[in-house]
């Protein structure tokens, strides 16, 4: 029998459902790399006299094929409240040098005094 190495991590995921349970990400076979991240981070638009900041990560994604990326963030801590960004971006767009990124944007969710949501856009970094 043949031994490939693989490498990867388990992440607890919460379903929506009462179950504990969690998805394995292999993140290289036999030693070349099958999955991907990008980082991302932006500002808010201007909405209810302030912007908030955000940063995050995406989740995990095959390498070399077409595919997309879901991500979830919060924002900075303004005015006394902060906002989820949550969604999923575009499609890989290849960049000179190699390597691809996303664009991304949506709107925030409801939160503060007096409630209010926020719009942003932007692209994620090259992939990690």
């Amino acid at each position: 029998m043949q031994k490939i190495p693989v490498a990867g991590f388990v992440f607890h995921s919460s379903d929506g459902d009462n179950a504990h349970s969690h998805r394995l990400y292999l993140t290289s076979w036999d030693g070349r790399p099958i999955y991907h991240v990008h980082p991302f981070s932006g500002v808010t638009s201007y909405d209810a006299g302030h912007t908030h900041q955000y940063v995050g990560t995406t989740e995990p994604a095959p390498s070399g094929v077409p595919h997309v990326h879901r991500y979830h963030t919060v924002t900075s801590f303004n005015h006394g409240h902060t906002h989820t960004i949550h969604g999923v971006t575009g499609p890989a767009i290849d960049v000179p040098g190699g390597g691809h990124i996303h664009y991304f944007e949506g709107f925030t969710t409801v939160n503060g005094m007096p409630p209010h949501t926020h719009r942003y856009k932007g692209a994620t970094g090259n992939e990690v």
